[in-house]
């Protein structure tokens, strides 16, 4: 599950769902999205999820997301994290969580603790979320690709 939280730019919603969808993420997890966002994303999102057979959730805040729909793992993208994320951690969990921050400031000290707060390797600045989830979802295909080839061998 990929989530995006706080998101308040209409703009930034958008894209991000769009390059979620692109990807085939099986279940969009939006939490605590106002302004813009809420007003004119949301309804936006919702025809273009139906015209393309891909769906999603808006949840209040991540802590209902995550008591909701009772991810093994919840990791937390910021730049500013001291440890990073490795892509077979992903897979280590049958149920994941995997969020960005929609505003530059990321997650405040209470949300950091209802996850495991890392950066994606290689990234020195944030690029910000729809940047963040193209290179993690690269790295996801990438992984699992070479793994197909290494089975068919």
């Amino acid at each position: 599950m990929i989530g995006l939280h706080n998101a308040t730019s209409y703009q930034r919603l958008m894209e991000f769902s769009r390059a979620a969808f692109t990807f085939n993420v099986k279940y969009l997890v939006l939490t605590k999205i106002g302004g813009t966002a809420a007003q004119s994303g949301v309804p936006d999102l919702s025809k273009i999820a139906f015209k393309s057979g891909k769906s999603f959730i808006v949840l209040p805040d991540l802590k209902d997301a995550i008591e909701l729909l009772k991810p093994d793992y919840v990791y937390l993208v910021s730049s500013s994290a001291g440890e990073e994320l490795r892509v077979e951690e992903i897979d280590a969990y049958k149920n994941v969580l995997i969020v960005f921050s929609g505003i530059e400031s990321g997650f405040t000290k209470i949300e950091q603790s209802l996850g495991k707060v890392v950066k994606l390797p290689g990234l020195e600045a944030d690029p910000g979320p729809v940047a963040s989830l193209g290179a993690l979802m690269y790295c996801v295909m990438s992984k699992n690709l070479m793994e197909k080839n290494k089975s068919s061998q």
